[in-house]
C-alpha cells in the first residue's frame, strides 16, 4: 500500500461509515480493486481507519456526548452488549470474516433486501421517541445487539442500529443520531483493541499510512454527516438497499472470480 492508495481508501471510509452500505465492506472490495493482498495490517487498517471517521462525530456532537449525561448513559448501555459480543469473537471476526469477500458480497444482497423491505412496510408515527435522551435502557441495550450484527463484514453498522431503533419506535433522526454517537466507543474501542495486539510489529511507514487513511477519513466523514442528515428528513433508505444489491451484483459480474 502507498499514500495515495491510503488516502482512497480514507475517502472511502469517510463516505460510507454512516451510511447504510457498510464501511468494512467497501474496504474490503476496494482493496480488492486496488490490488491489495490481505495482509496483517491491511487488516488492521481496515479496522483502524474508521476511528478518523468517528473522531467526526466527536467534533460534531461533543456537547451531546460529553456534556449530557443522560445521553452518555444511554451510549454507554448500548455498548455494552457490543463491547461483549465484538471482544468475544474477534479472533474469529479478524481471521476468517475480513478476508473473505463472498461474505461481503451476500450480505450486501442481504442487507439490500431488509432495507427495501422493512422500508415498504415501516410508517414514522407521531408518538415516536424523538429524543435520544429519552430512549428508554432497554432499547438502549437492544440496539446494542442489533449495532453488533456488524460485526459480519458487509452488515452495516450504522443500518443495522438505524433498522432497530424504527422497529423500535424512534423517529429517523433520532436514531441516526443515535447511531452516529454510539459508533463513538464502539470504533474506538474496536481500534484500540487491535491496535493494541498488532500495532507492535508495525514499522514507521505503516503507522504513516493509518495516519493518512485517519485523517483523510476524518475530513471526509464530517461531510457525509451534514449531507446524511439533510437526506434522512424526506427520504426513506430503500434507494441504500437497491444500490447495496446493485453493487454486489456489479462486483460479482466484473471483478469477482
Amino acid at each position: 500500500m502507498d499514500i495515495l492508495q491510503a488516502a482512497i481508501l480514507g475517502v472511502v471510509e469517510g463516505l460510507t461509515e454512516f451510511l447504510p452500505i457498510s464501511s468494512t465492506g467497501h474496504l474490503i472490495l476496494a482493496s480488492r480493486l486496488l490490488g491489495l493482498e490481505q495482509t496483517e495490517f491491511l487488516k488492521t487498517f481496515e479496522i483502524a481507519i474508521q476511528f478518523g471517521a468517528i473522531l467526526s462525530v466527536v467534533a460534531l456532537y461533543w456537547r451531546r456526548l460529553l456534556v449530557d449525561p443522560r445521553v452518555m448513559a444511554r451510549v454507554a448501555a448500548a455498548f455494552v452488549p457490543t463491547a461483549i459480543l465484538g471482544f468475544g469473537l474477534y479472533k474469529i471476526v479478524k481471521k476468517y470474516l475480513l478476508s473473505s469477500e463472498t461474505v461481503v458480497l451476500w450480505a450486501l444482497v442481504v442487507g439490500g433486501i431488509v432495507l427495501i423491505v422493512f422500508e415498504r412496510f415501516h410508517k414514522e408515527k407521531d408518538d415516536h421517541l424523538d429524543d435520544v435522551a429519552a430512549i428508554p435502557f432497554s432499547r438502549c441495550v437492544l440496539l446494542g445487539v442489533f449495532q453488533a450484527l456488524a460485526m459480519i463484514p458487509g452488515v452495516s453498522r450504522s443500518g443495522a442500529t438505524v433498522i432497530g431503533g424504527l422497529a423500535l419506535g424512534l423517529k429517523r433522526r433520532t436514531i441516526v443520531e443515535f447511531s452516529f454517537l454510539l459508533a463513538v466507543p464502539t470504533m474506538a474501542a474496536a481500534t484500540a483493541y487491535d491496535l493494541l495486539k498488532t500495532a507492535p510489529s508495525f514499522g514507521g511507514g505503516e503507522l504513516k499510512l493509518l495516519a493518512v487513511g485517519c485523517v483523510t477519513s476524518f475530513v471526509v466523514a464530517i461531510l457525509a454527516i451534514k449531507l446524511f442528515l439533510k437526506f434522512v428528513q424526506n427520504h426513506t433508505f430503500a434507494a441504500f438497499g437497491v444500490y447495496r444489491i446493485l453493487a454486489a451484483l456489479a462486483f460479482w459480474a466484473f471483478v469477482s472470480r
